[in-house]
C-alpha cells in the first residue's frame, strides 16, 4: 500500500494572480444581470414557467443564501410581464341557496366595476322603492283593495241580514261574535216572552235559525279566503310596483354586463328576489321602510347586503400574471377563509365575510413557498395539495375539513385553480418528500438544482467580480479594489473546500462585505 502523499502549500491554498483583472475597482464593471454558475438551474425553472402543462410545478433545491430566491423572482417576473392579466373574481348571494354563495368571473378590472354599480344600485334602490310605494296610485290602488274586500263581506252579511227579517228574524252583533233572534214588529223578543210562544212557533224559529247559523257558518268560513285573496291582490300589486320601480335599473345594469352571461343570470336573479321580498321596503300597514317590521333600525343596511357583491379578488391595476409569495403559509392564508361578526350574543357570517387566500391572489400567475414553512403549519400542505390535485380552490375552515364542527356555515362555490407553484426549500426536504410523499412526484414534476460550487476559471473569476461589485452596489457599499476581489476569491475558494472551486454561497459574501466595508 503506497502511502499517501503529502499535498504542498500550493495545493492548499490557489492563489489568485491580481494582474488578471484590467480594473482598478468594481465600479467600472457592469453590472451582473444572472446568477453566477447556475446555469442548468435556470435551464430547469425556465423550463417549468413556460412549460403550461398539470403538475409541472418547480422545487428550487438547495442550501440557503445561493441565490434562488433572487434567480426565480428574476425568471418569474420575466414571463409574468408577458402573461395575461388574469381575471377577477367575486363571491354574491345565491338567493336559493344562501349558505352557497356563487362564484362570479369577470375580466380584469370588470369587478371592481360590478361592485361599484351593485353599490350604486342599493343607494337607488333605497330611495326608488319605498317612492314608488308612497305615491298616489299606489294609495289608491291599495285602497281599492281593502274597500272590494270591505264591501264583499258587508254585501254577504246584508243579504244574510235581510233573508233573516223575512223571517222576522235579526243578526245581533255580539262580543263573542254573532246570534240570531225572533223579533216582532221590528223588537227583539224578550226570553220570558219567547217561552210564552207555542211550541210549533219555538220549532218553526229554531229551524229557521239553525238554517241561517248555517249560512252565517258559510260566511265566516269564507271571510279568511277573502283575506287571503286580497293579501294576495296586494302583494301582486306589490310585486307590480317593484318591477316598475327596479325594472329600468336592472336592464341598464344588464345591459353593461351583457356579455357576461353568469353576471347577466344573477343581475336577473337580483330582480327577482327584489321582487319576491318587497316586505323590505314596505310595512304591513302599507307606508314605505326600508326594513321588514321585524328588524331594528340599527341593522338597516345589513338587510340590503343580499345583492351587494364581495370583491375578492381586484385586478385593475395589475399588469401581467401575479407573483405572490406567502410568507406565513397557513392552511386558512392559503386556501382563503370565512370570517365571522358578533351579533346580539351570537356569531353570523354572510358571503361578504369570505375573504381570498394566496391561492386565490396568486390564481391565474405564480406562487412562490417556503417548504419548510409550508410544512411546519397543520394542513397546509395538504390543502395545497387538494388544490392542485383537484385545479379548484375550495373555501372551508379547518373544523369543516375535520368534521370537529355541526354547525352551518358557508360553503362558498370553488373557484378554478390555474397557477405555478414554486416551492423553495433544501435537499433534504426535497428527497425526504420524494420518497415518502406519492404526490409530490405528480405535482412537483420540474426541480431545479441550484449548485454550491463553480470551476473556477478565468471567465469564472471575472463574473466573481462582477457578482462582488453588484453586491456591494445593492448593499450601498465601497467598491471592492482588485487586491480585495483577489482576497475575496481565495476565500470563496476556501470555503468550497476544492482550490479549483468557488463557493457560490451570495449570503456569506454579503456579510464578509459588510463587516469590510464598516469604518
Amino acid at each position: 500500500m503506497q502511502p499517501i502523499k503529502p499535498l504542498n502549500s500550493q495545493q492548499l491554498c490557489r492563489l489568485c494572480d491580481p494582474d488578471q483583472f484590467e480594473f482598478e475597482t468594481t465600479d467600472e464593471l457592469d453590472g451582473l444581470k444572472e446568477i453566477v454558475g447556475q446555469s442548468r438551474a435556470e435551464e430547469a425553472v425556465h423550463f417549468g414557467i413556460a412549460i403550461r402543462r398539470e403538475g409541472y410545478n418547480i422545487y428550487a433545491l438547495g442550501p440557503a443564501g445561493i441565490g434562488r430566491h433572487t434567480l426565480i423572482q428574476h425568471f418569474v417576473e420575466q414571463q409574468a410581464s408577458n402573461d395575461r392579466t388574469p381575471s377577477d373574481w367575486c363571491y354574491v348571494n345565491n338567493f336559493k341557496e344562501t349558505h352557497k354563495p356563487l362564484a362570479l368571473e369577470l375580466p380584469a378590472g370588470e369587478g371592481v366595476e360590478l361592485h361599484r354599480e351593485m353599490d350604486h344600485l342599493i343607494e337607488e334602490l333605497l330611495s326608488a322603492i319605498p317612492a314608488a310605494f308612497e305615491g298616489e296610485e299606489y294609495q289608491n290602488r291599495v285602497q281599492e283593495i281593502q274597500d272590494a274586500l270591505k264591501e264583499r263581506q258587508e254585501s254577504a252579511f246584508a243579504e244574510l241580514q235581510q233573508e233573516a227579517e223575512q223571517h222576522q228574524i235579526t243578526l245581533i252583533r255580539t262580543p263573542s261574535g254573532f246570534a240570531f233572534a225572533p223579533t216582532t214588529e221590528g223588537e227583539v223578543i224578550p226570553p220570558e216572552k219567547y217561552e210564552q210562544l207555542g211550541q210549533e212557533e219555538q220549532a218553526r224559529i229554531e229551524q229557521i235559525v239553525s238554517t241561517l247559523q248555517e249560512k252565517l257558518h258559510h260566511i265566516l268560513n269564507q271571510i279568511p279566503l277573502w283575506n287571503k285573496e286580497a293579501r294576495e291582490h296586494t302583494k301582486q300589486l306589490n310585486h307590480e310596483v317593484t318591477m316598475t320601480a327596479v325594472a329600468h335599473l336592472i336592464d341598464a345594469l344588464t345591459i353593461r354586463f351583457s356579455n357576461l352571461p353568469k353576471v347577466v343570470t344573477y343581475l336577473e336573479s337580483v330582480r327577482d328576489d327584489l321582487v319576491e321580498n318587497t316586505e323590505i321596503f314596505i310595512k304591513p300597514d302599507g307606508k314605505e321602510s326600508k326594513q321588514p317590521s321585524n328588524a331594528t333600525a340599527n341593522n338597516q343596511n345589513s338587510l340590503f347586503n343580499r345583492y351587494r357583491v364581495n370583491l375578492l379578488i381586484d385586478q385593475s391595476d395589475s399588469k401581467g400574471a401575479p407573483i405572490i409569495y406567502n410568507d406565513n403559509p397557513s392552511f386558512q392564508s392559503m386556501v382563503g377563509r370565512v370570517e365571522h361578526i358578533a351579533q346580539m350574543g351570537a356569531l353570523i357570517t354572510d358571503f361578504t365575510l369570505i375573504k381570498p387566500g394566496a391561492l386565490h391572489q396568486a390564481n391565474g400567475g405564480y406562487l412562490i413557498l417556503d417548504i419548510r414553512k409550508l410544512l411546519t403549519e397543520p394542513y397546509a400542505w395538504e390543502g395545497l395539495k387538494r388544490a392542485l390535485r383537484a385545479g379548484e380552490i375550495k373555501i372551508e375552515s379547518l373544523g369543516q375539513m375535520l368534521s370537529l364542527i355541526s354547525t352551518v356555515s358557508l360553503e362558498p362555490e370553488p373557484i378554478p385553480l390555474d397557477i405555478k407553484v414554486i416551492l423553495i426549500g433544501d435537499r433534504l426536504l426535497y428527497y425526504i418528500l420524494l420518497e415518502y410523499d406519492p404526490d409530490f412526484a405528480e405535482l412537483f414534476k420540474v426541480a431545479a438544482d441550484f449548485e454550491e460550487q463553480i470551476e473556477a476559471t478565468a471567465e469564472n473569476r471575472l463574473l466573481y467580480a462582477r457578482l462582488l461589485g453588484m453586491l456591494a452596489h445593492k448593499e450601498k457599499l465601497l467598491p471592492l479594489h482588485r487586491s480585495a476581489v483577489v482576497r475575496v476569491i481565495e476565500y470563496s475558494a476556501r470555503r468550497s473546500g476544492d482550490n479549483e472551486k468557488l463557493s457560490t454561497h451570495a449570503r456569506t459574501l454579503v456579510d464578509l462585505l459588510c463587516e469590510a466595508d464598516h469604518r
